[in-house]
């Protein structure tokens, strides 16, 4: 394919020399001669390892060039990648002033050109940002239509410095964007047989996960210096506890605990952070990120609270009461709050929870009972029937299945607050359905 590939720094040169090296017909664009000299010469302008190579057989292969020519670049290309830079704000911010001027080149370029174009944009943006500033500055300058006369996909990059090459031979994932299934299609095919999962999306989508890959890895390296902080206070080999609990691939390096949902609690979770907080404070040690663990959680509490009240809905019918499924454990479970804060409130609450059975209660588990719902024995209904006949407003709490038929015993004016994401926005009325994490 001819590909035009718009910005040469660190992502539009690895991009640009990794796909000529798949077979691609690619021209690098940008404003800075220095480095269209450098890609003509055969010379990579940046340090990368593997980089300068691939620069070079590219080169020499006439299968990389470079151009300051944007109008002969979109012209002479099917996809145009947008590989400019997002610098930070002093707000933190990004600034989009690259973006603006390459959509502009670009926009104008396709006003003379007759067949459609593909712009991908691998540039780190916003969610939003194609949107709101891409499309419309693109049609602003060609005078055409997105989705008619051009396809825009959003593309992130998941390149790391000093192992690039390696990563966009063998990427984590393909992310791709898309609003026309077309557009999607013509961007995936340049990867070929490429072994990696390939996802499609809406743009937001994928950018958003763009940033919630950059975030986590940011949490990762936190996480692993603040327990190392610990570990040094106490003499303890930092190493060898984080290889020990790098071996739990069930919990620990997996899936679990990554599907946004409501906030935690229990016996455990609750109980040793504050512990291991304390140890810090012992010790004169702050950790941010730990510290912050909690303030975030109560933070979940507040926004479910705040959703709840905000739709002025007198009676409120609680589907779960204990902190997970198939378990009646109530000691910290953030849905007891909810329910002690509606309460103060002025609401009248009505609970169900296939699990909670309070002559089965004891120990721990009751006094929590006792403590913050002395009344529960009020609040709990033997039937899921008799808190949706009472509710006008329906919290779902937990993800038992005994509620998945929740949909079908709805009257057309109840709202359903999903704080578990149970069900899909589908399942439920739009008007009627408000999930709390997307």
């Amino acid at each position: 394919m001819r590909i035009s590939v718009f910005g040469l720094g660190y992502v539009g040169t690895v991009s640009a020399a990794c796909l000529a090296e798949m077979g691609h017909t690619v021209v690098g664009v940008d404003v800075q001669e220095h480095k269209i000299e450098a890609i003509r010469a055969g010379r990579c302008p940046l340090i990368e390892p593997g980089l300068p190579e691939l620069v070079a057989q590219g080169v020499k292969a006439s299968r990389l060039s470079a151009t300051s020519d944007a109008d002969a670049a979109v012209l002479g290309s099917d996809l145009s990648f947008i590989c400019v830079g997002t610098p930070s704000a002093p707000t933190g911010a990004i600034q989009l002033g690259h973006i603006r001027g390459v959509c502009q080149q670009i926009g104008k370029a396709l006003a003379k050109k007759s067949g459609r174009h593909v712009i991908a944009v691998r540039s780190t943006i916003m969610p939003g940002a194609v949107r709101e500033l891409v499309i419309p500055l693109l049609e602003a300058a060609s005078g055409k239509r997105c989705g008619r006369d051009f396809g825009v996909c959003t593309h992130p990059e998941f390149l790391r410095e000093g192992s690039a090459v390696k990563d966009f031979r063998a990427p984590p994932m393909i992310v791709i964007g898309q609003q026309d299934a077309r557009d999607g299609d013509l961007l995936e095919s340049i990867y070929g047989e490429t072994g990696c999962p390939k996802v499609r999306c809406s743009g937001d989508e994928a950018m958003m996960v763009k940033y919630a890959c950059n975030a986590y890895h940011a949490t990762k390296v936190t996480f692993g210096n603040e327990i190392g902080a610990l570990c040094g206070l106490l003499g303890l080999d930092s190493h060898l506890v984080m290889d020990i609990f790098c071996k739990d691939t069930e919990l620990n390096i997996s899936r679990r605990y990554l599907k946004p949902s409501f906030a935690f609690g229990g016996s455990c979770l609750p109980k040793d952070l504050r512990a291991l907080l304390e140890l810090g404070h012992v010790h004169h040690l702050r950790s941010p990120l730990l510290e912050s663990i909690m303030t975030s959680n109560a933070a979940q509490i507040d926004r479910a609270v705040d959703v709840i009240l905000g739709h002025e809905r007198r009676k409120i019918g609680v589907l779960g009461l204990s902190f997970k499924d198939e378990t009646d454990d109530l000691r910290e479970s953030p849905v007891v709050e909810v329910v002690e804060r509606l309460i103060g409130k002025g609401r009248n609450v009505k609970v169900h929870d296939t699990d909670v059975q309070l002559s089965r209660l004891f120990g721990s588990n009751l006094s929590q009972v006792e403590q913050h719902l002395p009344h529960v024995a009020s609040l709990l209904c033997e039937t899921v029937e008799e808190v949706v006949a009472h509710a006008e407003l329906v919290v779902v709490a937990k993800g038992s299945q005994a509620y998945r038929d929740l949909p079908a015993r709805l009257g057309k004016d109840q709202i359903v607050i999903d704080l578990v994401r149970l069900f899909q926005p589908r399942e439920i009325r739009p008007s009627h359905y408000r999930s709390l994490c997307g």
